[in-house]
């Protein structure tokens, strides 16, 4: 029977595997590896990335990881690609095919057909003496002693090597081409990824409940002001530009504090200086603001115009943490 022990210690000797398998890859990166990553760089085309079986589901995520950071590429499945998928090959396009052995009859059938077209062909493979090893351009070494399986047959440190070497290309693609955070959030414009590298506090401002009073205001005035634009806090604004502002919590210390509030004005029980920011600013900005000082809402003003009140929930209903 097998026992939680047993498990954890699988585990614990599947992923240790795997790990070792990745760390040798670092004495295989070599003068080929680098003229692969130059031909990708400098192409005019795109770049193919094909392979069959666990490789063809390796090369998919290869090829989203590029298309994510800036390298156009698609995935085009070996044997699909001897049965017309070939077309989608233009002359100027790289194509990098991955294989553990090199010597599947797919890809037998599809390197000569690229070596005819005069694509560049980079191999990523554990058998540099393999058939694709032989035939390619460039040929990147991933081998693996074994699997991680125990009957050393299912793909697993093979396909992690593949991965790794797959995610080394694009991280020294990215460096090459000074790709920025700004450039990802482009291809990522959708989730809240995308959102916290490109959302401005402008873009998500809500205007219309901006809540406002003037230094001389009642105090009944700002509670009034607080509870009908529900954002738990009011600006005071004198001769346009903003003083101070009044919680919901100043309020209730002002009470804690005093047996009456008649004759006390906004002005009387403000806080000066209140956090601000920009309606140009970006709203992960705006986050790591009221994080820091363990607040809830920012004045926004654009130099000293008001032009309202960012709440902390509002940032975290678009998903932003």
């Amino acid at each position: 029977m097998i026992t939680t022990e047993d498990i954890i210690a699988s585990a614990k000797k599947s992923i240790l595997s795997q790990s070792e398998s990745i760390s040798k890859l670092v004495n295989y990166i070599d003068t080929d590896f680098v003229k692969a990553v130059e031909t990708i760089f400098n192409s005019k085309g795109r770049l193919v990335v094909t392979g069959i079986g666990k490789s063809a589901i390796i090369a998919q995520k290869i090829v989203a990881t590029l298309n994510s950071t800036g390298t156009p590429s698609l995935f085009l499945h070996a044997s699909e690609a001897i049965h017309g998928d070939l077309g989608m090959v233009q002359p100027d396009d790289v194509v990098i095919c991955i294989s553990k052995s090199g010597n599947s009859p797919e890809i037998k059938a599809l390197v000569p057909l690229l070596k005819r077209f005069g694509n560049k062909l980079i191999a990523i493979t554990g058998n540099v003496t393999s058939f694709l090893g032989k035939e390619a351009d460039y040929t990147l070494n991933t081998h693996v002693e074994k699997e991680a399986c125990p009957n050393n047959l299912a793909p697993t440190n093979s396909t992690t090597a593949q991965l790794v070497i797959g995610d080394a290309i694009a991280v020294c693609l990215m460096e090459m081409k000074n790709f920025t955070a700004e450039d990802f959030a482009k291809y990522h414009p959708g989730g809240a990824l995308g959102k916290k590298l490109l959302l401005r506090v402008g873009e998500m401002l809500d205007t219309t409940h901006k809540p406002i009073v003037s230094s001389d205001s009642s105090v009944k005035t700002v509670i009034v002001e607080i509870s009908e634009k529900r954002l738990g806090v009011t600006a005071v604004v004198e001769n346009e530009k903003v003083i101070g502002i009044i919680t919901d919590g100043d309020i209730r210390r002002m009470l804690n504090k005093t047996e009456t509030i008649s004759g006390l004005t906004a002005k009387d029980i403000m806080t000066i200086n209140p956090k601000t920011i920009k309606t140009t600013d970006l709203v992960s900005d705006a986050l790591n603001i009221l994080e820091d000082f363990s607040i809830t809402q920012l004045v926004v003003v654009d130099g000293s115009e008001y032009k309202g009140v960012l709440h902390l929930h509002d940032i975290l209903k678009e998903g932003i943490v």
